[in-house]
């Protein structure tokens, strides 16, 4: 689907920069503004920055596309922030303030659900996401320099380092590195054992993969079990978010397998096909050549991404008995909900006149803490339609998404300087049952433990065996050698250590629609 969204918000900077009074600035000056406070002019890049973020999430945003105002908060949970004032020194930078204001947001117990909202100072996760271009600068990618992720793994005495998968387009994915790869050595170095999150070791590894341009590992390779080293250099590629994909064939039934790390979109910012949609469109043309009867999604490390790939995921894999009916609700704050048509938001998506063609008997998601955002939007909204089932660890718990907003500024001669993208919560889902609200994550229907010795594909992957077995039986349960493995332990067995290493991926799901309508 050919749908996304941004705003951009754009201040005039008159002299040096705008005043505190942002009416000043509007071309609607005589609306009258209870909801913001300022102490100070506005004398710096950051100090606009603050100001025109508060106002986005808390006032009004400007459409600089439709060059309109329209009067109306954009947070989720405006209405729980107090008026603040966005100049004070109070708040050292913008990041200080988004931090206070998320800090409103509290559910049951006083719990505090924005654990999400952040600001991109570069602009490189809408390249990444909407372009499917995997970029690097002083910043750490969406994907990692290298194009790939690494954690570490114990057998219950060590710890080891491996390769949690490759972009196949990656400077790391091109020399062949994948997932179960050991690495025994980096630059040389072979003390890189785990010794605490923020450890000598561990942050030396940490900036050997995601902060430096180049990089030597020497590796043992997963299914070979031979030493090589590999001398990679950071750089930019198409990404390729399926990292692997196969058919199984169980007691005479065709089972689809592939996994997917990232919901760049199908279509970029000028519209046209990603290599994501070419590659979804192969992989789908060839499991409805095969018949697959089954199919198994694994979202293990998929933090998420476009809300409209999972749009194209779920239309694949829905059944006909789906078209045309509700794949999800969106829910706003009170004054966007009445004001839908005025904004050009939209209060429902529906699956389209014809779902992709497969008849399906089960759709297994393969899930860990790392899976969130359109992850579970994607299999959220299949539940209603079909048999889903969730085999791994709890997800990470994020039923809300973003719209982008653009901030920028402009000079006294009318040029542009851009501040920052806004990610701020906008909207929250619910499925076709109105079933949502996943803050702490979504429980698994069978637990299954992550080995990360094991490569992609390989049927002694606890996730994939298990599976397998409950399409063969109908019941989940391991194989006789797995459960001994399991209960009993062994030496060659090394489950991963999720906390050990911070995924440096984004973490969410965006709708960029209004981007695409102007």
């Amino acid at each position: 689907m050919n749908k996304q969204f941004t705003f951009v918000v754009k201040v005039a900077v008159i002299g040096a920069l705008c005043s505190s009074v942002f009416s000043a600035c509007k071309k609607d000056s005589k609306k009258a503004d209870n909801t913001t406070t300022t102490s100070n002019t506005l004398t710096s890049d950051e100090d606009s920055l603050k100001y025109l973020m508060y106002r986005t999430m808390q006032v009004t945003y400007v459409d600089g596309g439709r060059d309109k105002t329209t009067d109306l908060p954009t947070y989720y949970w405006y209405s729980q922030v107090p008026v603040l004032d966005p100049s004070s020194s109070t708040y050292s930078t913008a990041d200080a303030l988004l931090e206070t204001m998320k800090g409103y947001s509290t559910g049951t117990g006083s719990t505090v659900l924005d654990r999400y909202s952040f600001l991109d100072r570069d602009s490189s996760l809408s390249s990444s996401l909407q372009d499917g271009v995997s970029e690097f600068g002083g910043k750490i990618s969406a994907t990692g320099n290298f194009g790939m992720e690494v954690s570490y793994a114990s057998d219950g005495s060590k710890t080891y380092l491996y390769i949690l998968y490759a972009d196949k387009n990656s400077p790391a994915g091109v020399q062949g590195l994948t997932r179960g790869d050991q690495i025994t050595a980096i630059n040389g170095d072979t003390a890189i054992s785990y010794d605490g999150s923020s450890g000598t070791k561990t942050t030396k590894v940490i900036n050997a993969i995601y902060n430096s341009s180049s990089v030597t590992l020497k590796v043992t390779k997963a299914r070979t079990n031979a030493s090589a080293t590999y001398s990679l250099q950071s750089g930019s590629y198409n990404i390729n978010p399926v990292l692997f994909d196969t058919t199984y064939t169980v007691n005479g039934q065709k089972v689809g397998y592939f996994v997917f790390y990232t919901f760049t979109s199908p279509y970029n910012s000028k519209g046209a096909a990603t290599l994501t949609k070419t590659t979804l469109d192969a992989l789908f043309s060839k499991f409805k050549s095969a018949g697959i009867t089954n199919l198994i999604v694994d979202l293990r490390y998929n933090g998420g991404g476009s809300v409209t790939t999972a749009e194209y995921l779920d239309s694949a894999i829905a059944p006909a008995s789906a078209a045309g009916k509700p794949m999800y609700y969106y829910l706003y704050n009170d004054k966007l909900t009445a004001n839908l048509n005025d904004v050009g938001l939209e209060a429902s998506v529906n699956f389209p006149s014809a779902t992709g063609g497969l008849s399906l008997s089960n759709v297994f998601f393969i899930t860990s803490g790392s899976t969130a955002s359109a992850s579970e939007l994607t299999l959220n909204n299949l539940k209603p339609y079909m048999n889903v089932k969730l085999v791994g660890s709890t997800t990470y718990g994020k039923p809300v998404g973003f719209i982008t907003f653009t901030i920028s500024e402009y000079d006294s001669n009318h040029q542009e300087k851009y501040l920052a993208d806004l990610y701020a919560i906008n909207f929250a889902t619910e499925n076709a049952n109105h079933s949502g609200g996943y803050y702490t994550g979504i429980t698994p229907d069978q637990t299954a433990s992550d080995y990360i010795n094991v490569p992609w594909g390989n049927t002694n992957d606890d996730h994939l065996d298990q599976i397998l077995n409950y399409i063969s039986t109908g019941s989940f349960a391991r194989t006789a050698a797995s459960e001994r493995l399991a209960t009993q332990g062994s030496s060659t067995q090394r489950a991963s250590m999720p906390t050990s290493i911070v995924s440096p991926k984004f973490n969410g799901m965006v709708d960029y629609r209004i981007r695409m309508k102007k």
